[in-house]
């Protein structure tokens, strides 16, 4: 289904690569190259562009999942394996940027989004992991989406009303946030404070996510049961399947924010589009 036409002519769903364990949290930088998580495997990969090549980014990754970039160029990841939030340089040199809430442990960070001003916002849900050496109950008193700001100082709840969240991502104008209550399938739209908070969250459709992307017309994609297309309204204008499991997200890449790069478990997939990611 693509009733608005929104990939490209002729275009079809094309394994890039596989042998993975299971692929997350893939993210383009400013060339187009896209970086993914074998979480399982403690790595982040980073696909060319230009060649279509894959080499390992780091292989210590702290069991990286979402990540995103700053603006600074260094990769922004949620490392669940010690429940904090890593940044890593451009040689994959890591650095603590979030390792607790209020002295305990976040249950498990998983996917995040940062704002033009560079604040963070980030989603907690509990997915026990067999590769957790610690206790594996909750380490909060319920699972929540929080924002740290700027500066890295402060972190704060901003959705403590919510049951599992975990996909998340913004508009480019930093005013709206998408949220992904996959616990209780719907996703929400919130308006931006110049704080951080968030305000008027509304209902933006009854399904649940995994990963989340907008294109540049303002639809937002998202995952699970292959990818699913909504527009600005919350009408229903295209659905993918990705025969390959469940798939846990999205990112537009390529040298022209063309290509729909999607991570479904053991493999990723490309889909030429004629609409383009959000630079």
């Amino acid at each position: 289904m693509d009733s608005k036409s929104i990939v490209a002519p002729g275009a079809q769903v094309e394994k890039l690569g596989d042998g993975y364990k299971f692929t997350e949290g893939p993210v383009a930088d400013k060339d187009g190259n896209v970086f993914f998580t074998d979480q399982p495997n403690n790595k982040i990969i980073r696909w060319d562009a230009e060649t279509g090549k894959f080499s390992v980014f780091s292989d210590q990754s702290g069991r990286a999942n979402g990540m995103y970039f700053d603006k600074k160029g260094n990769l922004v990841a949620c490392s669940d394996e010690e429940n904090q939030v890593w940044s890593f340089d451009k040689n994959g040199k890591p650095t603590v940027l979030v390792k607790d809430y209020e002295g305990k442990l976040l249950n498990g960070p998983n996917d995040l989004w940062i704002d033009p001003k560079g604040g963070i916002y980030l989603t907690d849900p509990l997915y026990p992991r067999d590769y957790w050496k610690r206790d594996p109950k909750m380490k909060q008193d319920g699972e929540y989406v929080y924002y740290l700001d700027p500066k890295g100082k402060n972190l704060i709840r901003v959705d403590a009303n919510i049951k599992k969240p975990n996909g998340i991502i913004g508009t480019p104008d930093g005013k709206t946030l998408y949220v992904a209550d996959i616990g209780d399938s719907k996703t929400y739209k919130y308006d931006i404070q110049k704080d951080g908070t968030l305000t008027n969250r509304t209902l933006f459709v009854s399904k649940g996510s995994d990963g989340m992307i907008l294109d540049e017309e303002g639809n937002l994609y998202i995952t699970g049961k292959g990818v699913t297309v909504f527009d600005k309204t919350g009408e229903q204008i295209a659905q993918f399947p990705i025969h390959n499991g469940w798939t846990a997200n999205i990112c537009f890449g390529g040298k022209n924010r063309d290509m729909l790069f999607i991570t479904a478990e053991t493999a990723v997939y490309g889909l030429k589009m004629r609409v383009k990611g959000n630079k």
